[in-house]
């Protein structure tokens, strides 16, 4: 969720941020205009609820002067009648500070409900425009000349078989399409990269986690991972319990409604979870091996940190994918994502794409966003700053590894017996060099 100070003092800026994400702009004079009834009927509120505070202090001394002249003798009724106004008043006053507390209330719920479909604001000099229409920032390595090797690379999916490592028929058979089995050296394949990314993750100070895959509605909500796209999740209606497309969601829900301590610096954690995405919309995409599927596992970078530290701690992750890029030794690229290509949540977002052979392009591998305070202010996560003040956190995130990983080893690697070579940084997780076709 945006800071509500930014939209009343810059709306021009979310205006253009939302422009630029090929999102409807009017939501931001929609926001502002439920804030101005928010704020006008909480005024109304506070000065009933204070005439109803004044009109209860009148009457106590009023029923003490009552009680005092039915004791000395006195003719009260004077003051009765004045008490029985003021009791009346104060019922007549009562009800209106309940009907306006309601109004407050709708209020309030229609702001939050705007603002929630209003996304981050992005940061100066992100990309405007779609999927296509990012920015290049850097390539690294060639992809190997396979002609000049004097063979035609195989699919990941061919070798997957060969080396009975990918069996796609039985996952389609117990689980229907986008499903697999990992069997053999494919599932022992994953590991060692999990395993790897895992020792090079704490090694580098982060807190290694095993979350839940599933999340509640208020926490999917807080990440910001139901907004626009309740369709694309899996949802288990029963418990009303969704199903995790990344560990993300768990960790940014980990500190939701604490004050965490951020003075000796980020909070740095990696998930370990396997991930569940319903693909909504991939009709006929990628429909061929593991590159689009509906259950994979992954290993997530997620970090809290002062916000004025984000966009430095956003390369430090950038930094994290690439050394694991390099040792498994992958031509790539590197991308910052147009607006239109974010999700609600970041601000900024660069991706990692690997050279896959047979399909002669980039796919993606990593990405790592920042999200600045955006799911923070939604989870309530904050954080004393150096005066002793309470702020919201600003929270990132980054992929590490993820089953995906094994399309570009297995092409990239591949011989021309049909072998294909481990990358040495991964040899001693999985104990082999090479993988070897099965007869």
């Amino acid at each position: 969720m945006i800071d509500i100070k930014l939209l009343r003092d810059q709306p021009d800026v979310v205006r253009a941020s939302q422009r630029a994400r090929g999102e409807d702009e009017s939501l931001v004079d929609a926001a502002l205009a439920a804030d101005e009834r928010r704020r006008s009927a909480i005024a109304d509120f506070e000065s009933v609820r204070a005439e109803q505070k004044a009109s209860g202090k009148d009457l106590g001394p009023l029923m003490g002067r009552i009680k005092a002249g039915e004791k000395a003798g006195e003719d009260v009724s004077g003051l009765r009648a004045q008490a029985e106004e003021l009791k009346a008043k104060g019922g007549q006053l009562a009800s209106r500070v309940k009907e306006l507390d309601a109004v407050q209330s709708a209020a309030q719920g229609d702001l939050d409900a705007l603002l929630r479909q209003i996304g981050n604001v992005i940061e100066p000099g992100v990309p405007t425009g779609g999927e296509d229409d990012f920015a290049l920032l850097e390539t690294v390595g060639a992809p190997r000349d396979f002609a000049a090797e004097g063979f035609e690379p195989k699919d990941h999916l061919e070798l997957g078989e060969s080396l009975r490592a990918i069996d796609m028929e039985r996952g389609t058979k117990v689980a229907g399409s986008r499903f697999y089995f990992l069997t053999g050296v494919g599932a022992q394949l994953e590991l060692a990269l999990l395993t790897m990314a895992a020792a090079q993750a704490t090694q580098a100070g982060f807190t290694l986690m095993i979350p839940p895959t599933l999340a509640s509605r208020e926490t999917m909500a807080g990440a910001g991972f139901i907004d626009a796209h309740e369709e694309e999740v899996y949802r288990l209606e029963a418990d009303d319990l969704f199903l995790t497309g990344t560990s993300e969601v768990a960790l940014a829900g980990y500190h939701s409604g604490e004050v965490i301590d951020l003075s000796g610096g980020p909070l740095r954690y990696a998930g370990w979870s396997t991930c569940y995405r319903r693909e909504a919309g991939s009709y006929g995409k990628d429909t061929r091996g593991i590159i689009r599927v509906h259950q994979f596992n992954k290993l997530e970078m997620f970090v809290y940190c002062d916000p004025a530290d984000a966009a430095a701690e956003h390369q430090r992750l950038l930094a994290w994918e690439r050394e694991m890029l390099a040792k498994v030794e992958l031509p790539y690229r590197i991308i910052d994502t147009a607006a239109g290509d974010l999700g609600g949540p970041a601000a900024r977002k660069y991706d990692c794409e690997a050279w896959v052979p047979t399909q002669g392009r980039y796919r993606e591998l990593t990405s790592t966003s920042n999200c600045t305070t955006y799911q923070a202010r939604r989870l309530g996560t904050r954080f004393k700053d150096a005066d002793g003040k309470t702020q919201v956190a600003a929270t990132l995130n980054g992929t590490l590894a993820t089953t995906r990983w094994l399309v570009a080893i297995l092409e990239n690697h591949q011989q021309a017996d049909g072998s294909v070579r481990v990358p040495e940084a991964l040899q001693p997780y999985l104990g082999l060099e090479v993988l070897t076709p099965q007869a």
